[in-house]
């Protein structure tokens, strides 16, 4: 991969590995709404390409191969941050499952089923499996999202300060541990299509396959795990402000 003066071969490199970037490209797809063009995400992750090529010709001891699947992913989702394609009414509708499956586990201790959150919604029960399909791409979590003003835009709720510093989010071990026995409380179904999702790399079809349903029940199963994962996390994240001391101001 490297020309006759001993650098890396850009042209070469891009070749090889622009099929790398359609792989991830439509990987990624699977978990965003119909609305997202895959040429889009493919050229975001050219991007990343090229930005990798160029940051490991600066000296980066990693594996190239590595390294420049983190560069691709990564413009891929700054790019489709920066367009924020979740419809702000699809964000409130979710919003308003968390907001319920919040209520309903403390009322009764435990995880509600879809009907009774339709229920509470005062949804028909396929009206909210339908909206659950068309959030599909809610599964990209922003720990800064978790706002309460629904009326906030897009870059105000992707402002990273002091508060909202998601490194600062997973490092606390409060934090951590509510995630860790929010993913194990979830119902046996949503636990299975989260493991095989993240820990298997199958896609929803696979996984409709594995569990005998249909990819977009896989898609409704998924998107009510994340809903279920934010409202927890959040209210974990509350709990957590509660308990540390208030940083005194400079004057």
């Amino acid at each position: 991969m490297y020309n006759a003066a001993g650098t890396l071969d850009k042209d070469q490199l891009i070749t090889r590995y622009a099929p790398l970037v359609k792989r991830i490209a439509y990987h990624l797809m699977a978990k965003l709404p119909a609305s997202v063009q895959v040429d889009d995400i493919i050229q975001n992750g050219m991007l990343g390409l090229l930005d990798a090529i160029t940051r490991y010709e600066e000296g980066l001891g990693a594996q190239f191969e590595t390294y420049a699947v983190q560069r691709i992913r990564g413009a891929m989702l700054d790019g489709l941050r920066e367009n924020d394609w979740l419809p702000r009414s699809l964000r409130r509708e979710m919003r308003r499952i968390e907001g319920a499956v919040h209520t309903l586990e403390q009322q009764h201790g435990r995880q509600p089923t879809e009907r009774e959150l339709a229920k509470v919604l005062d949804m028909e029960l396929g009206d909210y499996q339908k909206m659950l399909q068309e959030a599909r791409g809610y599964q990209l979590v922003y720990f800064e999202d978790f706002g309460d003003d629904d009326d906030d835009d897009f870059l105000e709720r992707h402002m990273i300060g002091e508060a909202k510093d998601p490194l600062s989010l997973l490092e606390d071990q409060h934090m951590r541990n509510t995630l860790i026995q929010s993913i194990e409380d979830l119902p046996e179904r949503e636990k299975m299509v989260m493991g095989l999702y993240y820990e298997e790399d199958m896609n929803l079809r696979e996984i409709g396959e594995v569990l005998g349903v249909s990819e977009s029940r896989v898609c409704q199963l998924h998107s009510q795990a994340i809903a279920r994962l934010r409202s927890r996390i959040s209210g974990g994240r509350e709990a957590t402000a509660r308990r540390r001391p208030q940083r005194a101001t400079a004057a």
